[in-house]
């Protein structure tokens, strides 16, 4: 396969909106829509990712500043998990494995999806794609070549495209009040521990939408509003401790800081608004034309979305989980310090996300209570875990950086250690073994189900 062909599909799989538009299209067609709804669905489908899309650079645009004055604030050096940085280095030598990996792994998606109980198909193609990375370094140093190296590997993405969603499925039917949408972002142990907290810690605190505000301050119900005024007195804290110097010469461009501190505030909230007029732009149209593909190719099947898709749900929790989740993670980096061990520094955008979508998760599960102490234990997971995978992305030549949410993390210390334990062709053996005991289940399952509808008939 040429490089223009493997740069061709990469640039096509790692695209959520090309993804979710293919995914409606396909849908469309196989439910045989007349052609001016397969058009307007599929572009509507498209252009919804397209402002998700515009609504994050928005975001993540206002938070490096924010990122950048507290560690100029506080004196702070360390490592910064970053997912974009160790892919853009490691797909210099393995790109190839990657690209192959990421397409044969999302056929094995369907495949686990169409024979087994994890009905999950997961579209979010930048996560499958740096999976996909870091599968392909650890099995490659491992010595597997060829195709033994896509086939062992395309199965292990596809496995965790599958059990991941599954995870966290429980807590998404409490968020949606559904069970159409699935959720797909490689955080779920971050998101499952935070609704599990919440379950268990929250019973009687009520919903983080529900916060009665007195009379006087109900314009704070405008999440919009109140993400804005909350996120101005947060940036210009953190400005004053920068100093006005250090703001102007290196971030500001000689606005004032204060006046700058106050626009990348706003900002940060048109991101936030903007995503989620994205978001209901997308579920109004990727539902009903994914039920072509679950009805005719993968019946029951669901779409794996990305973690903006939650935050119409709870925009309060969205704020609250954030703010709770990057205290997590200046606690856990204070924490390594103390112990003397690699101090990991919270990375502004991650705290972000995944703060957020753990913030939603455990207000789900167990309100205000859960949103708080759920996100809070979720920054310090992120935090400590990329401290366990850094060794193993060490001896691969990749010191000093890592990958920044949970799953990527789990993924890579487990097999990264069951590589050196138990040599490539006990993980072969392993991941065979899962993937034969989850068809069986499948079968199982549908034989069992069988009786009990001809009962009902």
């Amino acid at each position: 396969m040429g490089e223009r062909a493997l740069k061709l599909m990469m640039d096509v799989l790692s695209q959520p909106a090309v993804l979710i538009a293919a995914i409606s299209l396909i849908g469309l067609l196989l439910q045989k829509k007349p052609a001016n709804e397969i058009v307007k669905g599929t572009t509507k489908s498209f252009l919804g990712f397209i402002v998700i899309s515009a609504g994050a650079g928005i975001l993540v645009g206002s938070l490096e500043p924010f990122g950048k004055m507290f560690q100029a604030a506080f004196h702070v050096n360390g490592v910064v998990p970053n997912n974009e940085a160790i892919v853009a280095m490691a797909l210099n030598e393995y790109g190839t494995a990657t690209a192959l990996i990421m397409f044969f792994g999302m056929l094995s998606n369907i495949l686990i999806a169409r024979f087994t109980r994890l009905k999950y198909i997961f579209l979010t193609g930048h996560h499958t794609l740096y999976m996909a990375c870091l599968i392909a370094v650890i099995l490659a140093v491992a010595g597997l070549k060829g195709p033994f190296l896509i086939g062992v590997g395309a199965v292990s993405l596809g496995l965790t495209m599958s059990l991941f969603p599954a995870m966290v499925q429980p807590f998404m039917k409490k968020i949606t009040g559904n069970d159409k949408v699935a959720f797909g972002h490689f955080s779920s142990i971050g998101y499952a521990v935070s609704g599990l907290i919440g379950k268990a810690a929250g019973k009687g605190s009520r919903s983080t939408e529900k916060i009665r505000f007195p009379n006087g301050l109900g314009f704070l119900r405008d999440s919009s509003v109140s993400i804005a005024l909350t996120m101005t007195i947060l940036y210009v804290l953190i400005a004053l401790f920068a100093g006005a110097g250090y703001v102007e010469r290196e971030l500001s461009g000689g606005t004032h800081y204060l006046v700058f501190s106050v626009i990348q505030a706003v900002t940060f909230a048109a991101g936030v608004f903007i995503i989620l007029s994205g978001v209901r732009l997308v579920l109004a149209e990727i539902v009903p034309a994914f039920k072509g593909i679950s009805d005719k190719l993968v019946p029951d099947s669901k779409p794996a979305l990305d973690c903006p898709i939650i935050f119409p749900y709870a925009p309060n929790a969205v704020l609250i989980g954030f703010f709770c989740s990057f205290i997590g993670g200046i606690t856990g980096m204070l924490i390594l310090g103390a112990a003397g061990a690699v101090i990991v520094l919270p990375g502004v955008v991650p705290h972000f996300f995944t703060g957020a979508s753990a913030g939603v998760f455990g207000n789900a599960a167990g309100g205000i209570r859960g949103a708080v102490l759920g996100s809070f234990v979720n920054g310090l997971i992120i935090t400590f875990f990329p401290v366990f995978l850094l060794p193993v992305m060490g001896d691969l030549g990749f010191a000093n950086t890592t990958f920044s949410d949970t799953d990527f993390a789990a993924t890579g210390i487990v097999l990264g250690h069951a590589v050196k334990l138990l040599g490539s062709g006990g993980v072969v053996i392993g991941i065979a073994a899962v993937v034969v005991g989850a068809v069986l289940f499948g079968f199982k399952r549908g034989k069992a189900e069988k009786p009990d509808q001809k009962v009902e008939a």
